[in-house]
């Protein structure tokens, strides 16, 4: 499905710019973009698993909540100089 191997790519770059964060961000920022970006591809996986369209259904909203949610901590991140324009576009 390319809309998985986009959110996939999606965590592997999160994954490479969480890494510059100050260590003091470990147990806040980092852990959240983190697990929020990699929670978009595990439900579109677990969505496509699934047998009923009203389950398929619901895992994609979840990875939509969870694409949103990363989408907020990249822009939170970038507010507060953790990254730059480039990274976050």
């Amino acid at each position: 499905m390319p809309v998985w191997q986009k959110a996939h790519q999606l965590s592997i770059e999160i994954f490479k710019i969480s890494s510059t964060l100050p260590r003091s961000e470990d147990y806040g920022l980092t852990s959240q973009i983190k697990r929020s970006s990699n929670s978009v591809s595990g439900n579109i996986t677990e969505g496509f698993g699934r047998s009923t369209k009203k389950d398929k259904a619901n895992f994609y909203i979840i990875a939509r909540g969870s694409s949103y949610e990363t989408q907020n901590h990249l822009l939170y991140g970038r507010k507060v100089g953790y990254f730059d324009e480039l990274n976050t576009e």
